[in-house]
């Protein structure tokens, strides 16, 4: 039977208040070993980790500050957010997405660096977003490549020039979803092409971006089987070998084992 672990999803919006529970139930179900939850602001942070501190051996808790979240009180919710990190297993979901404004560019670029400063330190790895800024991103952890101890650039959908750029931080992994199953996809070919299978780790980023054929519902983690059958054939592989190996990549990332 497949056995994974859902590297990011939002388990503690309100798109799962009528039935977290049965989500997580279903998820189990379905092979997953844990599921890790990612924070965008200091709100989101503090539930989270009480969230996860009800379901210790399942849900995993990642506090940051989201990119799309960065304000003029910035630093303010950096302050705070940084107490937390005791509690976490990861820093994140951070990064840098210009997609669509730029009006906060510059607190961003600051927002991110400080949190990746924070890995440096803490050696926690990192939960990356990146929308239309990979390179300003890979510029700032260039500066600290040899410090970091690793993470997950999260919902790659790159092609195989942005993926070997990713690839080159030997300590990080890339995070691939629901997008893999859509008709216009590249990722079937550009990952087996550049991405060898122990630097992939599965994710869903539920609700959102559902696969196929789930595509327009709410996602959550029990539709992570349909992601790994795509891969699994992508790579020439069994579904319980791309589970496994996707396991033991997260493993190795965030130190911990299930």
């Amino acid at each position: 039977m497949l056995r994974f672990v859902d590297t990011h999803i939002h388990i503690d919006g309100e798109e799962f208040d009528a039935d977290r529970l049965e989500v997580m139930a279903r998820a189990r179900e379905a092979g997953a070993a844990a599921l890790f939850v990612p924070a965008i602001d200091l709100p989101t942070s503090r539930r989270i980790i009480n969230l996860c501190a009800q379901h210790p051996d399942f849900l995993y808790p990642m506090v940051g500050l989201h990119p799309e979240e960065v304000r003029p009180d910035w630093r303010e919710q950096l302050k705070e957010i940084y107490k937390l990190l005791p509690s976490s297993i990861a820093i994140g979901e951070v990064g840098l997405d210009f997609y669509w404004s730029r009006e906060f560019e510059n607190e961003q670029l600051e927002a991110f660096e400080e949190q990746v400063r924070w890995s440096v330190e803490t050696r926690l790895p990192l939960m990356i977003h990146c929308r239309k800024a990979q390179n300003e991103m890979v510029a700032i952890l260039k500066r600290y490549a040899n410090d970091l101890p690793g993470g997950v650039f999260h919902c790659f959908t790159g092609n195989e020039i942005e993926a070997r750029e990713l690839l080159q931080f030997s300590r990080f992994v890339l995070g691939v979803g629901g997008v893999s199953t859509f008709k216009k996809s590249h990722l079937p070919e550009v990952l087996p092409a550049v991405v060898p299978l122990d630097r992939l780790v599965l994710e869903t980023d539920a609700p959102y971006m559902a696969p196929v054929p789930m595509r327009g519902q709410r996602n959550e983690s029990a539709y992570i089987p349909y992601i790994a059958t795509l891969l699994a054939k992508s790579y020439g592989v069994s579904e319980e070998e791309l589970g496994r190996q996707t396991t033991e990549n997260v493993e190795k990332v965030f130190g911990i084992h299930f």
